[in-house]
């Protein structure tokens, strides 16, 4: 007989993490009055108990709730369960493990390789081994097809325009845009390809062809015949995601062709353990939580929506329960990372991000994770205290874990007494039967205490106490620093936040974190080590329908939308109630995803619940002006998306949503605990001191504890600081962080903790410099090329931080501040702007800006913004001549101009340095999109004043005096690491010469440029002292061309290739650069005079530059030398020029081979979207792949280059300028030298050129380029 109703109703919501399954149950109490909750916590793996988690935490649950037997070995009984819902890593453990499903990607033919490409740029830019997770397909089959966007006329409704005068057919897309199908899609070869596949043993495809967000017919055309040939899982982008960009469009296929077919396996296995009714849905709901905070049915749930299953329940888990009126931020503390993510009012997604190295194209709610956990591996390196990105892991896990694992973060909170060893279960060792080992973690700290006091100077020294405590500083640190990009780079002050503090480590750095945030109140929910799981109770089954578009908002097309929409709206309804939904639980949502016209950053904005149609516009200004600070009010509003989000109020656990914390906190009767069940020896701030502990269980609402105080409850400890006071309430322990008076003053004195507090601080402001610069820039070349760098500079002028964004700029934008600090008078309110390679320039396209900033008539330090301009002037759209002879040829030339002048901005000014000053020279054009320009220039002075801002905080913080002296100790430490290394490097040299008994050592090394000048180096190394002179004497003279580069570059490669031979991270600044001494000789290549041509320094000579020393250094072979600089454009009203830079193949070294497809050494840009190129431009760009073979052969293999083929649809004026089409990269060590690389202008009658290196050319409709980039050198003598 089956049980009543009444019976059945146990519901279990389930949080299968990495390390542990945490399951929760709602069940009727046995009167049926209420509900009860049981919560049930076990590993994620133990196979010698069970078999899978999820299902023995369900089998326990009904054993207690219903107090009868359910053995193990025999089905789940599911007769008194009504609902499983389900959180899981398993999509994402399997893109970091890459053990997903043998799958084949079907592509458009000339894009194989796309995917291992993808952007071109490397993750992490002084890694010379570059590694980048591998692609997640196992063969490519490329389709004969190709389509186009028709150009302006995209969104006539004339159906006849295209095909009156024209054979060719034309179609009508999603969007409205009009395609043209140049090549049909050939499906008998695509049957045939798709055969050999499925032969081979594949079951599991994704289909991704160019432009199919619009025009999806060739695709699903394409699956038709695969699931003919019998393949079990076909994804089509289309279908899953349909927007603009077939990089991310492709991943998000392909990971979901990856992931699926093993999530439908995983959920198969899950079934097995049950009874036969767990396949039924009238009989028990299954439902999977998905990447955005909705839940999804079983039947629905795959690949590329299941990334965060796992921490989505936490965020809706704190949105739902700690949210009222004032914007909450997540703070998820687990054992080898942090999630940060933010709530106010709505959940907060994003619709492109990266998991293991794969970037998906799906809404996913806005986690930012850094590598800080309790098991983060704790280190002392160069003078600085490092937490992580290592972690010890499960196994061993920390010292204390009894496995001799290494010291982490865990370590030191057991240490310093904030865990209480005690509290936890005896469940470490071999035997995994013993406590928590304290002395463990004691012996390993005094090591290192050791190894820190062995570093400070003669009566220095730090308690082993000091080493652990600061190392806690650090992390707490390193845990800020995504909490206010979260924050700051939405425009939002994170001191108006509460913190939501839930996982298993973060209740012991919440108080410290929060202070140091200057946050004011916490919350600390009754499941917060559970509350990814209780999240996924209070959930709502979530169904979403996106559809592309590429109309302007305007009101003549909003009846338009409107049907569109309400035909989506009718889709999610129609989901949601063949679901079992009433109209009444059925919310919908609607979205347009809007950008101004031009540029590629898109919001996605929420109807108004007032607005209607028409206030979409002031929603996406307000937002656009909210986070970056200005809006465009001469430019269209392009609506690309159009969503609708279809909810079905579903929440299991409904009680939390409606209760306020903060109200409840107002009415309670307060009185200080007095029952602590224990005292503990702990230190804080001010030392060691007996501590009172409190146990959750024993506290009753109203009840409040003073800090300090360690407040314990069965999975979590929450160290409550001084100056921290707790409020029990019902569900919540409501921390509020008290005043706490300020040091009168800071020290100044040296301090290894503070240093590397700084070390984050410094950097932090920089990388928000260059969120900023990036949000609020409008060129492509800025927003999505990212070719621009942003620094923090000291009052001398010398770089203190430079986030890691472009290498060239690295040593050479101190340079420019300096030119500034000797040439130019400024005062308080001026903003600097310079571009001139005498004054410290690169090349003219790249323009810095320069806020000095003073205290009391002195400059406390600078900030500085460079970024990459798309056109200045010049003979040539944008501004890259390669054949330019006279520095005027390439633009506007700039040594030093007020932009801002007592804090107003000199438009006029700068539009007449822009466009009247280089038209006056012959051939020359001003620039041909100085509008362009200016916004990129407010931009770059937005981001100057971001970094102004958030120094000063630290001045306020800390005081002048003690961030002043901290710029100068975070370049001793720079300086101090590259002594190491010259010392290092010289003495292994020096063994191979004949007398040993010298100081010094000499390295030389000597390349060519194509047209034969010679770049020669003699490093002569002093290895007592850790100093070196590179001396370019032998270098070639000025050319009359335009490689030459300014000194500046030198140095910027200088420092660059020193940061790459330092094994560890180091914070990089101009302390590098101290223990060097270089000499260029004056009329040099490297050191050209006032008026010489240098557009290719920075771009090819630079890369030569590295090439050389890593040679001195016997560091790695010769890498493509080369940016391989592409641009093509017109002049006119409606000119632009476009510009790009190629990547090639990677040099390979002592251990490593070359990396292909990636930019290496002195750049890092990525390359525009094809489908973005091809709307934007008339262009059609015919192939991107990899040069087969290109890369040097030897025991380690060069990367191999690129191909490029772009053919013209419109007549333009085309230029390239690129190196290593003479001479190829070398190999080292008997490795083979890498191909040089080709230009070919490939005519519409069939007429192949060879294009050169450097040249320039009007090309006509029809006409092809194709650049074939170098391959990297070979490294020892092959097998």
């Amino acid at each position: 007989m089956a049980p009543a109703p009444s019976q059945r109703r146990i519901r279990i919501c389930i949080d299968r993490g990495g390390t542990f399954t945490d399951c929760i149950a709602f069940y009727p109490s046995k009167d049926g009055t209420k509900t009860d909750t049981l919560i049930v916590k076990l590993l994620s793996v133990d196979p010698q108990s069970y078999d899978d988690a999820p299902r023995e935490g369900i089998r326990r649950i009904l054993e207690q709730v219903t107090g009868e037997p359910h053995p193990r070995n025999v089905p789940v009984d599911t007769s008194r369960i009504e609902l499983i819902r389900m959180g899981t890593t398993v999509a994402t453990n399997a893109l970091l493990e890459r053990n997903g499903d043998p799958c084949a990607l079907v592509i458009t033919k000339g894009f194989k390789n796309l995917l291992h490409i993808g952007n071109q740029s490397r993750p992490k830019i002084f890694d010379l081994a570059i590694t980048i997770p591998d692609v997640l397909y196992s063969q490519v089959v490329e389709v004969n097809e190709r389509v186009r966007l028709v150009g302006k006329a995209a969104l006539s409704d004339d159906d006849d325009m295209f095909t009156r005068n024209d054979a060719r057919r034309c179609e009508k897309g999603v969007t409205g845009e009009w395609v043209e199908i140049l090549d049909p899609l050939d499906l008998a070869q695509v049957k045939a390809d798709l055969t050999r596949v499925y032969a081979s043993g594949i079951r599991s495809v994704a289909i991704c062809l160019m432009h199919s967000f619009t025009f999806p017919r060739h695709e699903q055309a394409v699956a038709d015949v695969a699931h003919q040939v019998g393949f079990a899982n076909v994804t089509l982008s289309s279908a899953i995601m349909p927007m603009v960009k077939i990089l991310p469009r492709t991943a998000s296929a392909m990971a979901d062709a990856y992931l699926t077919p093993g999530i439908k396996a995983y959920i198969e296995g899950f079934f097995r353990g049950f009874d036969e009714h767990i396949r039924d849905p009238s009989k028990v709901r299954i439902e999977f939580m998905q990447s955005d905070g909705g839940l999804t049915p079983v039947q629905d749930f795959c690949g590329f929506r299941a990334m965060l299953s796992g921490p989505a329940g936490g965020v809706v888990g704190y949105a739902m329960t700690s949210f009222h009126k004032e914007p909450v931020i997540g703070f998820d503390m687990g054992g080898t990372s942090t999630d940060v993510s933010r709530y106010a009012g709505n959940y907060e997604h994003v619709f492109e991000s990266t998991t293991a190295g794969i970037t998906i194209q799906a809404p996913q709610l806005d986690i930012n994770t850094v590598a800080a956990g309790g098991g983060s591996r704790l280190f002392f390196r160069n003078g600085l205290f490092v937490v992580g990105p290592e972690s010890a892991g499960a196994n061993p896990g920390p010292a204390c874990y009894r496995k001799k694992g290494p010291l982490t973060v865990t370590d030191a909170n057991l240490f310093l007494g904030r865990l209480v060893a005690s509290h936890f279960p005896s469940i470490f060792g071999p035997n995994q039967n013993e406590p928590l080992d304290l002395d463990a973690s004691r012996t390993a700290f005094k090591q290192l205490a050791a190894d820190v006091n062995a570093s400070l100077g003669a009566g220095e020294h730090m308690s082993t106490d000091e080493v652990a405590f600061g190392f806690i500083k650090v992390a707490n640190e390193a845990m800020c620093r995504p909490i206010r990009a979260l924050t700051q780079a939405k425009g939002h002050d994170v001191a108006d936040h509460v913190l939501a503090c839930f996982g298993g480590a973060g209740g012991q750095h919440a108080c410290a974190i929060a202070r140091s945030l200057g946050i004011k109140k916490i919350l600390v929910h009754r499941y917060s080590s559970i509350l990814s799981a209780y999240g996924i109770a209070l959930a709502d089954v979530v169904h979403e329908e996106q559809e592309p578009s590429a109309h302007s908002l305007s009101p003549s097309v909003l009846p338009t939308i409107a049907a569109r929409v309400q035909a989506l709206k009718q889709t999610c309804t129609s989901y949601l109630a063949d679901k079992g939904f009433e109209p009444s639980a059925i919310e919908l949502q609607v979205y347009l995803n809007l950008r101004y016209q031009g540029t590629d950053h898109a919001m996605m904005t929420q109807q108004p619940l007032d607005g209607g149609w028409n206030g979409f516009e002031k929603a996406f200004t307000t937002h656009h002006q909210q986070e970056f600070g200005f809006v465009l009010k001469d430019r269209d509003i392009v609506i690309d998306d159009i969503r609708v989000r279809g909810i079905g109020k579903s929440a299991v656990a409904e009680d939390d949503a409606d209760h306020n914390v903060f109200d409840e906190f107002d009415t309670l009767i307060k009185c200080e605990a007095t029952n602590s069940i224990g005292t503990q020896n702990v230190y804080w701030e001010s030392g060691r001191q007996p501590t009172p502990v409190f146990s959750v269980d024993t506290l009753h609402p109203g009840a409040q504890i003073t800090g300090p105080a360690l407040i314990i409850d069965q999975n979590a400890t929450i160290a409550l600081e001084p100056n921290c006071k707790a409020t029990m309430t019902s569900r919540h322990l409501y921390i509020e962080t008290l005043e706490q008076q300020k040091e009168e003053t800071v020290s100044t004195a040296y301090d290894p903790i503070k240093l590397s507090v700084f070390a984050h601080r410094f950097m932090s402001v920089a990388e928000q410099m260059g969120t900023t610069l990036q949000k609020t820039a409008i060129s492509t070349n800025i927003k999505e090329r990212l070719d621009f760098s942003c620094a923090l500079f000291g009052p001398d002028g010398g770089l203190v931080a430079n986030a890691p964004h472009i290498p060239v700029h690295l040593g050479s934008m101190q340079e420019a501040v300096r030119w500034q600090m000797r040439n130019t008078k400024f005062e308080d309110g001026d903003v600097l702007l310079s571009n001139h390679p005498s004054a410290g320039g690169s090349h003219l396209p790249d323009i810095t800006v320069i806020t000095p900033v003073f205290n009391q008539g002195v400059v406390e330090f600078f900030v500085a913004s460079r970024g990459h301009h798309a056109d200045i002037g010049g003979i040539r759209p944008g501004s890259m001549p390669p054949d330019s002879r006279e520095l005027y040829q390439e633009g506007a030339a700039i040594k030093s101009f007020h932009l801002v002048r007592n804090n107003q901005f000199d438009e006029a000014g700068i539009k007449h340095l822009l466009v009247d000053q280089p038209a006056q020279y012959p051939k020359c054009s001003g620039s041909r999109c100085v509008n362009d320009c200016i916004s990129d220039l407010k931009a770059q002075a937005a981001a100057n004043h971001r970094g102004i801002t958030l120094v000063r905080q630290l001045i306020e913080e800390y005081g002048l005096e003690t961030v002043q002296a901290y710029m100068g100790f975070i370049r001793a430490n720079a300086e101090n690491a590259v002594r190491a290394l010259l010392k290092e490097v010289g003495t292994k040299h020096r063994t191979h010469n004949k007398d040993s008994s010298t100081t010094t050592t000499v390295l030389t090394a000597t390349d060519r440029m194509d047209d034969g000048t010679p770049i020669a180096l003699t490093v002569t190394i002093d290895t007592h002292h850790g100093s070196a002179t590179f001396d370019f004497t032998g270098t070639g003279p000025e050319l009359y061309g335009n490689t030459n580069a300014p000194r500046a570059i030198t140095y910027s490669a200088i420092i660059y290739c020193l940061r790459c031979m330092i094994s560890s991270d180091i914070p990089l600044n101009q302390g590098a650069l101290n223990p060097v001494t270089v000499v260029i000789p004056a009329g040099s290549i490297l050191s050209p005079t006032d008026g010489a041509a240098v557009v290719g320094g920075n771009v090819l000579t630079s890369q030569r530059v590295v090439d050389v020393v890593l040679k001195a250094f016997d560091a790695a072979a010769a890498s493509q030398g080369c940016c391989n600089n592409l641009t093509f454009g017109r002049g006119g009203d409606n000119g632009f020029g476009y510009y790009e830079t190629i990547a090639g193949g990677s040099g390979a070294g002592p251990t490593w081979d070359g990396r292909s497809g990636v930019h290496t050494h002195m750049t890092n840009t990525r390359i525009t979207d094809p489908e973005i190129l091809e709307r934007r431009y008339p262009v059609l760009l015919r192939e991107f792949s990899l040069r087969p073979n290109s890369g040097g052969r030897g025991l380690h293999r060069g990367g191999d280059g690129c191909i490029r083929d772009i053919e013209f649809l419109a007549p333009l004026q085309l230029s390239i300028l690129s190196e290593r089409r003479v001479f190829p990269p070398y190999g080292a060590h008997g490795g083979h030298d890498g191909q040089p690389g080709r230009n070919t202008l490939i005519r519409k009658d069939g007429r192949c050129v060879n294009f050169g290196g450097k040249n320039v050319a009007d090309v006509h409709v029809g006409d092809r380029v194709r650049i074939e980039t170098p391959g990297g050198g070979g490294w020892g003598i092959e097998k």
